[in-house]
């Protein structure tokens, strides 16, 4: 029959190109949002003679009640035996989140810490459309459900100890070195308050001896990173991009990022430069996702273990 061999040719190559999606999508959403991994980066920025100091940065754990292996790899992470937390924001994924949370930070009892909030720390994620994920930055759902936030500030502030870090400033000691941290609020939501920051890091570094100085964030938005350059970070953290959630596979950009943040930029360990002064910044690519978006792909979840070692 004239043309069947070309039809049959354009249909084998359309079922090729269906089940090569579907594999994709068993992978990504069955088994890769599974696939936890602890990302490690070291870097000589202590004075001379300090003994190395091990940073342990958990972001976007985007936590519902019934995700124990979640819970179960998080309370491993204290067997790397980190000096001190980073928490960039996004604890909760659900009204009831909290217990998991414990479930999963408890383990770094007696550690100290620093956290800032994402708004999944203020509400809960609503039903939407993951496709529009990948028009632009996520809008603002004026139906979300609240989150009991003062309770999770509780839990990790008043149970922990770690210290909030919401357009605050505050100084650590760890291991020895003295650690001034300021940070903001979601840059996402427009919560940051960055001209709130400079006197309370003038007033925390009136204290006599010298530190290092880190600028934290949830939503590491270019206004957010410049801004913390001027005020002298060493180094800075952010989460929120989830790595872009979903990557082609070995492409060193994200597909999204979820803010301004260059593509190149949105996972891992980089540089970044404002008015010629250049200092770290960390992005982790998080390790959860909103339960209404259940996958990664060619992204998996993750924490990072940043050693600092002496210059």
């Amino acid at each position: 029959m004239p043309g069947s061999t070309g039809t049959r040719t354009a249909l084998t190559a359309l079922g090729a190109v269906g089940a090569v999606g579907v594999g994709a999508a068993v992978w990504g959403v069955g088994v890769e949002r599974h696939l936890y991994t602890v990302r490690r980066h070291a870097l000589r920025v202590l004075p001379a003679g300090s003994s190395p100091l091990r940073v342990l940065h958990l972001s976007d754990a985007h936590m519902a009640p019934w995700q124990h292996r979640k819970q179960r790899w998080i309370a491993s992470l204290a067997t790397l035996r980190p000096d001190v937390i980073v928490n960039t924001g996004d604890n909760l994924g659900h009204v009831d989140g909290l217990a998991g949370i414990r479930a999963a930070y408890d383990a770094f009892r007696g550690l100290p810490g620093v956290f800032v909030h994402g708004s999944n720390d203020h509400v809960a994620p609503s039903p939407r459309n993951p496709l529009k994920y990948f028009t632009g930055p996520s809008k603002k759902h004026t139906d979300a459900e609240p989150l009991d936030t003062s309770a999770l500030d509780d839990y990790l502030a008043g149970e922990l100890g770690w210290s909030n870090l919401n357009n605050a400033a505050a100084t650590l000691q760890v291991a020895g070195q003295r650690i001034d941290t300021f940070g903001v609020s979601d840059a996402h939501r427009d919560w940051d308050r960055l001209e709130d920051l400079p006197p309370l890091i003038a007033k925390m570094r009136r204290k006599r001896g010298t530190a290092l100085s880190w600028g934290v964030t949830h939503a590491p938005y270019r206004r957010v990173l410049d801004a913390f350059v001027d005020d002298g970070a060493d180094m800075i953290f952010g989460g929120h991009t989830h790595g872009g959630q979903v990557r082609v596979p070995f492409s060193p950009n994200a597909i999204v990022a979820n803010c301004d943040i260059p593509l190149d930029q949105a996972r891992g360990l980089s540089e970044w430069t404002h008015d010629g002064r250049t200092v770290p910044l960390n992005v982790s690519a998080g390790i959860g996702h909103s339960i209404y978006a259940p996958v990664r792909f060619g992204c998996r979840p993750e924490a990072s273990l940043i050693t600092l070692l002496p210059r």
